[in-house]
């Protein structure tokens, strides 16, 4: 099982997550970050230090969100590696927990 970062880090993009990831599995885009499941090795670190309570475990990853699965497997084929903290978007606060962002996401 691999963990999944869902919809509510559009636009957020806090790294909290990444500074206790073993494995340096998420990858960063534009507006986003998603999980690389070849690399993750389900430690649950990153789970307690989202901000943004994005971040699943792949059979618990709220029905609406299901697409998110998918959604980084695809991404993290793509994007680059984030291994450091960064900041977060200055508008980040403002974005978090506001529903329906997926059109919003920058690929």
């Amino acid at each position: 099982m691999t963990y999944v970062v869902t919809e509510n880090c559009i636009k957020c993009k806090y790294t909290d997550c990444v500074d206790v990831c073993p494995v340096d599995c998420f990858r960063e885009g534009p507006n986003f970050l998603v999980i690389d499941p070849d690399e993750c090795i389900d430690c649950t670190l990153c789970v307690a230090e989202c901000p943004a309570e994005a971040i699943f475990a792949e059979d618990d990853v709220p029905a609406d969100q299901q697409h998110c699965t998918a959604l980084n497997a695809e991404l993290a084929a793509l994007w680059k590696p984030i291994i450091e903290r960064k900041d977060p978007p200055a508008d980040a606060d403002e974005w978090n927990g506001k529903p329906g962002k997926l059109p919003l996401l920058e690929r």
